[in-house]
């Protein structure tokens, strides 16, 4: 029995859709989320555009099962964590040893930003409920009882990379025997906190974002979640579909540059991709599609597109970055494109990077623009690159 990693189940919520059938036809489509704030009550409203799940929490409690009561971090986590697990339909799940590895950056902050709101008017006011769930790991514990998880549960939450690293240490789990099964990947919810404190920044864009773009000028945020059923070999000889693929590498590195800003000469993002395809196996050359981290600042795809120069060495495969249609969704991010790295192996697809209009006179090579169908796509790479120099790369390689 060997100690492969099988993908067998994903699941997804983002401004773009709420499962992986809406997804995919957006994608296909080449319709972006971003728009006005709806539900985030934030003086940005009109000036800023964000990329949210349309649906209001009482909608998004429905779909989840869970009380409106709880942070639309745990709702949205909620909703795509059970698609996947419908979606693998493994059998007698129950009887195996099971984890869910979740990340997220903010936990409830979204409800503790309107209990202050009513605290401040008055110490009667505001409901304790919207506090007590406010830490990250409280999201990952309501979801882990409503799957019925608890073998082991984990809450990771290194910004950016959040999600990258919650599937690669769900993988080493099982490949170390430790579990059977793992549900990985992460959520985040849009809140006032997050806006402001990227705009403090200065790196969000008051257009919708230009991913790898000479002329972009920072990214939207967005929501959402997306999440893999990792299981192991014997698991997977049971399931009654074919599994996806397989995570056949991945590796965190961190080149400590700055505490928001990566290195200008990609130093952990190549570092991070060197790491994952060495543990795959593969050689450049291999990879059929990467999944761009691709936010649309001027560090970022700098950054990022020097490490796949310099990695790549001119035999560049096709690339985009599929947060020109979801927004940056933080902790959720690679969570998300890792569900659309495996969609993309199983129905051949390369996606469009919305909006490039303008090649960076720093590259000798541009991302796709057009949706492609039935690709030869063999393996992806699967780029989440974080704040504080905390960079993940991750490799999905056809069964």
């Amino acid at each position: 029995m060997s100690n492969r990693v099988y993908i067998a189940g994903a699941g997804i919520i983002s401004a773009i859709g709420n499962n992986i059938t809406e997804n995919l036809a957006a994608l296909e489509s080449g319709q972006a989320g971003m728009g006005e704030m709806k539900y985030l009550l934030s003086a940005h409203r009109g000036k800023i555009p964000v990329a949210e799940v349309k649906m209001d929490n009482a909608g998004l409690a429905a779909l989840s099962g869970l009380p409106s009561h709880y942070s639309r971090t745990a709702l949205l986590s909620a909703i795509a964590a059970k698609e996947a697990l419908t979606n693998a339909a493994i059998p007698d799940f129950s009887t195996l040893r099971s984890g869910f590895i979740s990340a997220n950056t903010v936990g409830g902050m979204d409800k503790t930003e309107n209990f202050f709101a009513d605290f401040l008017a008055g110490p009667d006011k505001g409901r304790l409920r919207n506090v007590v769930h406010h830490e990250c790991g409280a999201a990952t514990e309501i979801v882990a009882d409503l799957l019925g998880i608890k073998h082991h549960i984990s809450t990771i939450s290194t910004a950016c990379s959040s999600s990258a690293n919650a599937i690669f240490f769900g993988a080493r789990l099982i490949r170390q025997g430790v579990l059977d099964v793992v549900v990985a990947g992460g959520t985040d919810a849009l809140t006032k906190f997050t806006l402001n404190g990227f705009n403090t920044l200065m790196i969000l864009d008051n257009r919708y974002c230009q991913p790898f773009d000479e002329n972009r000028r920072g990214l939207n945020l967005g929501e959402g979640a997306g999440y893999i059923v990792m299981a192991s070999e014997r698991v997977a000889q049971t399931l009654p579909s074919a599994p996806y693929c397989t995570l056949s590498g991945y590796c965190n590195a961190n080149d400590a540059y700055h505490q928001t800003a990566s290195s200008p000469d990609g130093t952990g993002s190549y570092l991070a991709m060197k790491g994952a395809l060495e543990k795959s196996g593969l050689s450049t050359g291999e990879i059929d599609y990467i999944n761009l981290h691709g936010t649309g600042t001027q560090n970022n795809d700098i950054a990022e597109g020097t490490a796949i120069k310099l990695l790549f060495e001119g035999k560049y495969p096709p690339m985009s970055s599929t947060k020109s249609f979801t927004g940056h969704t933080l902790g959720a991010s690679g969570g998300i494109e890792a569900v659309y790295s495996v969609l993309s192996i199983r129905h051949g697809l390369i996606y469009p990077n919305l909006r490039f209009e303008t090649p960076m006179k720093e590259l000798p090579f541009t991302p796709e623009t057009t949706f492609k169908k039935d690709a030869a796509i063999c393996n992806v790479l699967s780029n989440s690159f974080g704040f504080g120099g905390n960079c993940s790369s991750l490799v999905f390689s056809k069964v």
